[in-house]
């Protein structure tokens, strides 16, 4: 045993390393939540065979931002129709046309929006107008607003979180790879996967239910992500453009504009405006009660 024990110690701490903020532990090499004597014999028994454990089919990693942890889904790369297809029926606009086939990598995309708790956790304050409850998306913030939020993140954590790209939402949107062609995201019936003008609570100011509702409370669609229909509109990285015809790999939109895109609908619009191809564009510095966003990565 005496020859492995340097190769062992240099294999833990580079385990260590590349563990570090997920949601097991470091130098969890089986992943089984402890880093315990189980582990030491998976490193040996890959030092003596070769083989290592088979990587997690969960396709979640959890970070944790003083005490608030959220999730990214990890999203394999693929080719989608983009725009108006036909699901989303004859009434779509024009500025959801025409379909384009669109091929994107891999990339991660938050489970939910991000919530009221992370972004205190990361600001330090609550811009929303409706915060009575921290597990409510954060609202009332601009795509400005948004970048300096990113900055910080990435500054606490050493990643590189973004906001998506347009392609990137829909795709999620759409349920990726496991897309059953729903007109929302994850279900033909909105009631079940999104919150939106129709089932909110209370259409009365001032009183319990109006307003954002608290994330994944509705149906995750086919990717398990929530709230991608309705809830809060979510930013996304790209100036507002018209579609084209070509195809396009990993697009990122216009290089430069007046407006940036939203998506998604929100609760205080109908559910036309929730539908996964319809879009939505302001003024990077606008904001108001009904917006928000979800994190890419």
């Amino acid at each position: 045993m005496k020859r492995f024990f340097t190769p062992l110690c240099v294999l833990l701490l580079m385990l260590a390393s590349f563990t570090a903020g997920m949601e097991y532990p470091r130098g969890d090499v089986d992943q089984n939540g402890d880093v315990n004597i189980g582990d030491v014999v998976t490193l040996i028994d890959y030092l003596l065979t070769g083989n290592w454990p088979a990587e997690s089919e969960d396709p979640t990693v959890t970070f944790d931002v003083n005490g608030v942890l959220f999730k990214m889904i990890a999203v394999d790369g693929g080719t989608f129709d983009m725009g108006a297809t036909m699901e989303q029926g004859y009434g779509a606009y024009d500025w959801e046309k025409p379909v384009h086939q669109v091929t994107l990598s891999d990339y991660f995309i938050g489970q939910t929006e991000v919530t009221q708790e992370l972004w205190i956790a990361v600001m330090g304050n609550d811009p929303s107008y409706f915060n009575d409850n921290p597990l409510l998306p954060v609202d009332n913030v601009s795509w400005n607003d948004c970048q300096i939020f990113i900055s910080k993140l990435n500054e606490m954590t050493g990643q590189s979180f973004r906001l998506p790209t347009e392609a990137e939402w829909e795709f999620a949107a759409r349920g990726g790879n496991l897309s059953e062609g729903f007109r929302y995201s994850g279900e033909d019936d909105i009631d079940l996967i999104g919150w939106y003008w129709g089932n909110i609570p209370s259409h009365y100011s001032g009183t319990t239910g109006y307003g954002t509702q608290p994330v994944a409370t509705k149906l995750p669609n086919e990717l398990g992500l929530y709230d991608m229909t309705g809830n809060v509109w979510e930013w996304c990285q790209d100036w507002y453009g018209s579609y084209s015809w070509e195809d396009q790999i990993d697009p990122t939109g216009p290089s430069w504009g007046s407006y940036r895109i939203f998506r998604g609908g929100s609760w205080s619009r109908s559910a036309e405006s929730c539908r996964v191809s319809y879009r939505n564009f302001n003024y990077p510095s606008s904001s108001d009660d009904s917006m928000g966003f979800r994190l890419a990565l």
